[in-house]
């Protein structure tokens, strides 16, 4: 049996998707973002946030066509090309590979910095092993984590403004950077990314063409609820600078705060957020690696669906494998910064593909897609030039495999 079970419902979704993104832009990308942009982040979280909704609507009326496992590897096979289809697939893969290397190190380096890497491949071996036991339980466990968090980030918030108050950062326009405010974006938009989960569980949710554009702008919309308050709450404490500058920015806010008592709880809140990212991670990498396998543009056993758990087992397995060799060699800055330009390349697939949807098949407004496109490709060339090389790099070994897969006849779809 290949077929996925469809057992997730808009909360649990929703739930996904939370776990998904919280922990990434709180823990990991706010203080590079405040680097790049100073006090005007703010407006580079605005930014990634039209672009992520833009992203997030283009990507749930395509899952609402096309409710299968795979996400825009599907969308852009179906409507653009097989190319633009396998484009899709290899940047989410690589980039969502990289993204779960520096989810699993944010674990390591939370939880015990002096045996980081040793941390992170553990906690990657016992999340596949979660997820191989079947996607109810990592629904379950991921709706227990995005409570846990949620109540940290309000307990940090309040506690900040309630002794600190609301003092003016400032925003000083004539200092404001345009490629700043856009390479801000670009960090905070890898944070935003984790709606794509909902997407690619296409083929295990009830009732996808109700359930799936439901759960991605609630889901959506919460997280950038929360991203705002958290991120003028570190501004209004630290200051652009001392948040630039800081490594583990709400461990400093409830210190500077006078609120010390909350700094081992905010530790473990970071390890349980990056927990969950990479729960959800690892569960959306191995259905696209499904998808792929079963168009076989991947060795074809990947494509066995476990009799019992009703999951892709082996699919998860070899992403796990993947992933906790990276965790175990990989720089986490190296790793944000590859990940947001591959992830921007496959949104921008995404929207180019929503384009070609008639109204009959619920297409978007046309500014829509036409502002996610466009977004996607600025912001990713704003990131670090580091970053956009490698980007550009692995995706010309991937052009280059489909190239030899189309010449030398391995039995790809046409």
């Amino acid at each position: 049996m290949d077929e996925l079970r469809r057992q997730l419902g808009v909360f649990d979704a929703v739930t996904i998707g939370l776990g998904s993104m919280l922990g990434a832009g709180i823990f990991v990308a706010l203080a590079p973002a405040a680097a790049a942009a100073g006090a005007a982040m703010l407006i580079g979280l605005v930014v990634a946030a039209v672009i992520a909704y833009c992203n997030a609507i283009s990507s749930a009326r395509l899952a609402a066509r096309y409710p299968a496992s795979g996400g825009t590897y599907v969308y852009g096979r179906e409507r653009l090309s097989p190319f633009f289809g396998y484009l899709a697939g290899w940047g989410f893969i690589v980039g969502k590979t990289a993204s779960c290397a520096a989810m699993a190190l944010t674990v390591g380096f939370y939880a015990w910095p002096e045996h980081a890497h040793a941390i992170a491949v553990a906690a990657v071996l016992g999340l596949t092993a979660v997820n191989v036991l079947g996607v109810q339980k990592s629904a379950w466990l991921t709706r227990v984590i995005v409570a846990v968090v949620l109540a940290v980030l309000a307990a940090v918030v309040v506690t900040a403004l309630g002794t600190r108050g609301i003092a003016a950062f400032g925003l000083d326009h004539s200092s404001v950077s345009v490629p700043g405010v856009l390479q801000a974006a670009g960090l905070l938009f890898f944070a935003f990314a984790g709606y794509a989960r909902i997407a690619t569980l296409g083929e295990e949710v009830r009732d996808p063409a109700r359930t799936i554009p439901r759960a991605i702008p609630i889901a959506l919309a919460i997280t950038f609820v929360v991203y705002a308050l958290v991120a003028m709450t570190t501004l209004n404490v630290l200051g652009p600078e001392g948040l630039a500058g800081a490594s583990a920015p709400l461990v400093e806010v409830v210190t500077v705060a006078g609120a010390a008592k909350l700094t081992v709880v905010v530790q473990i809140a970071a390890v349980v957020a990056a927990t969950g990212s990479l729960l959800a991670l690892i569960l959306g990498v191995s259905r696209t690696t499904l998808a792929m396998a079963r168009d076989r543009y991947l060795p074809g056993f990947l494509t066995a669906v476990h009799p019992r758990f009703g999951v892709p087992h082996r699919a998860e397995i070899a992403v796990g494998l993947v992933v906790a060799g990276l965790a175990a060699t990989t720089d986490i800055r190296d790793a944000i910064g590859f990940s947001s330009f591959a992830v921007l390349v496959y949104y921008a697939v995404a929207n180019a593909a929503a384009w070609t949807l008639s109204a009959a098949e619920g297409r978007p407004p046309r500014l829509i897609p036409i502002i996610g496109l466009v977004g996607c490709v600025v912001v990713a060339f704003a990131l670090p030039v580091t970053s956009v090389l490698a980007g550009l790099v692995v995706f010309g070994v991937g052009i280059a495999a489909y190239g030899a897969h189309r010449r030398w006849g391995y039995n790809a779809p046409a």
